[in-house]
């Protein structure tokens, strides 16, 4: 069986343009249905996260109307309890990449506020594409591609990727208030080739090992190819 290692945010709060904190973390869905599809398969899942804080879910991402209902949302909820990796999740710096079969960055806004500027999280991401081993990154998570630059230069430059539209970004209504847009700083300061499906629908994109999801949606088509891939 393959060991998967999760990347998570440990942020809890993004500082918006005013100012002000929101409130965020990692998306339930982003990493529950990825988590679930391969434990249920027997795969075994390792969590980091900087400085080794415990990963916090946003509240938001558990609401019945966002993920489908009621029944969905406490089916997410089980999940997360059940999952006692993210209680002692391994610090970013201690990671060794040659221990891990795939490597999977679920998003929520956190990324946004930690993995875009950790130096750790740029040098893994780096060293897992040139290792031509599996790089799975959804939603928000591609911020972490920022912090592979040196010298205002990306390895990732030129790849095909997707990512949280800025469009599905207004649809949340935090795109004039954020202090920065995912699509946008990914096309202008990383140098990808982007694009993307309808808003809030399943869309993913694959180069060389490369994999991007554009939404929280795309998580569970994520999971079933990483399972393609790992058997």
């Amino acid at each position: 069986m393959a060991k998967v290692l999760f990347i998570v945010s440990g942020a809890t709060y993004w500082v918006l343009k005013d100012g002000t904190r929101y409130a965020t973390g990692y998306w339930a869905e982003e990493f529950a249905n990825p988590y679930k599809i391969l434990t249920d398969a027997g795969h075994e899942i390792v969590v980091a996260t900087p400085n080794g804080v415990t990963p916090n879910v946003d509240m938001m991402s558990l609401r019945p109307e966002m993920v489908g209902g009621n029944d969905s949302a406490l089916e997410l909820e089980a999940v997360i309890r059940s999952a006692e990796v993210m209680r002692r999740p391994l610090q970013l710096s201690d990671v060794r990449l040659e221990d891990y079969d795939a490597v999977y960055l679920p998003g929520g806004h956190g990324p946004m506020s930690d993995l875009a500027w950790d130096a750790d999280a740029g040098r893994l991401l780096t060293q897992q594409l040139a290792s031509g081993n599996p790089l799975f990154i959804v939603c928000h998570a591609p911020a972490s591609m920022l912090a592979t630059r040196i010298h205002g230069e990306s390895p990732f430059k030129g790849f095909n990727v997707t990512c949280f539209t800025d469009e599905e970004e207004e649809g949340v209504g935090l795109a004039s208030r954020a202090p920065w847009l995912l699509e946008t700083d990914l096309k202008e300061k990383v140098g990808v080739n982007f694009s993307r499906g309808p808003v809030w629908k399943p869309y993913m994109v694959e180069d060389r090992n490369l994999v991007t999801g554009q939404n929280p949606a795309s998580a569970a088509v994520l999971g079933d190819r990483m399972l393609e891939i790992l058997r």
